[in-house]
């Protein structure tokens, strides 16, 4: 624990960060990878503390596809179930002997009942069939509204198109060293007027027992009028720094967290994006700096941005 008294008392430290000061409080990081808050939260009940259209327009594609493919099942063997205990006799157009084709050709009209579109070749007859029929198309223009909706919330929700670097690194800087970190937009976006601002939070001891501390790191530059290439956040270590005469064992020993925020204009959406991510100090290198990530095209006419490089680095030594 010795490098806690290695901790800069001239850092300027941040006490409108939202979290609490007490470590024992707090279980694992405080941001996810993805700049999630890690909460998970209890005393209420599983739908009161749920929004399903934010969960709905938040998963993953594959996950939100297979939910449309399957509730579109689902529902359509409820209904077909339903049809096949009333009597497919109450179904005219359906001449099938075995009970399997009888309920295939039950789900087959439930299907375009459902989606209204209606062949004609079976029909209902009696009022208990052609109430279920009708509660049916009326369910079935309901839950294509909700699935257009949630398509359109997924495609038109704005976000910001901005991937970080997997590891921060301790790197030179000038005569020093300083903490890089870069991103890179990875979609064909236009990007201005960037702003980043990083908060660590370390456990560190005060007056005798194990507290929380949040510094603001002052960057080389907090603002860019563009953000088409990478951009590398650069916090120099300097008299100032919370992590000044820190060694590379103590950056093995820090229980803490480095918070990155980014709030950037989109011009495709026409509004303000942000984005977060955390690198725990398990993530962080020390004594390396980033391979350039962006060169000149052959016929020099392009400049390449080579995103499966935005972690690429080297050691180097300190």
């Amino acid at each position: 624990m010795a490098f806690l008294k290695k901790i800069n008392a001239k850092a300027k430290t941040d006490s409108n960060t939202g979290f609490g000061v007490n470590p024992g409080s707090y279980g694992g990081r405080f941001l996810t990878k993805n700049g999630n808050a890690n909460i998970k939260r209890t005393g209420i009940g599983f739908f009161d503390g749920i929004s399903w259209f934010h969960t709905m327009v938040n998963i993953p594609r594959w996950k939100f596809m297979l939910i449309i493919v399957l509730f579109y099942f689902v529902v359509n063997l409820c209904f077909a179930s339903v049809y096949y205990l009333i009597g497919v006799e109450h179904l005219k157009g359906i001449n099938a002997e075995k009970a399997m084709d009888q309920f295939g050709q039950a789900f087959f009209f439930s299907i375009q009942t459902y989606t209204t579109v209606g062949y004609g070749h079976i029909s209902p007859s009696g009022f208990l069939t052609s109430f279920v029929a009708a509660l049916e198309a009326l369910f079935g223009l309901l839950s294509f509204a909700i699935a257009t909706g949630l398509f359109y919330g997924r495609f038109s929700m704005p976000k910001a198109f901005l991937r970080f670097s997997e590891n921060a690194l301790i790197a030179p800087y000038q005569s020093g060293t300083a903490l890089m970190i870069r991103m890179s937009p990875f979609k064909n976006t236009h990007l201005t007027d960037a702003e980043a601002k990083i908060t660590v939070g370390m456990t560190v001891e005060e007056n005798g027992k194990m507290v929380n501390k949040f510094y603001n790191l002052d960057l080389e530059l907090s603002k860019i009028n563009a953000l088409t290439l990478s951009w590398t956040l650069v916090h120099p270590i300097t008299e100032n720094s919370p992590f000044y005469n820190l060694s590379k064992e103590d950056y093995v020993n820090i229980k803490g967290e480095i918070m990155v925020y980014v709030k950037v204009f989109d011009d495709r959406f026409s509004t303000t994006v942000v984005k977060r991510t955390s690198y725990i100090f398990e993530e962080v290198v020390y004594g390396a700096k980033f391979i350039p990530m962006f060169s000149r095209s052959h016929d020099d006419n392009h400049t390449l941005l080579h995103i499966n490089k935005l972690n690429a680095f080297e050691k180097v030594v300190l």
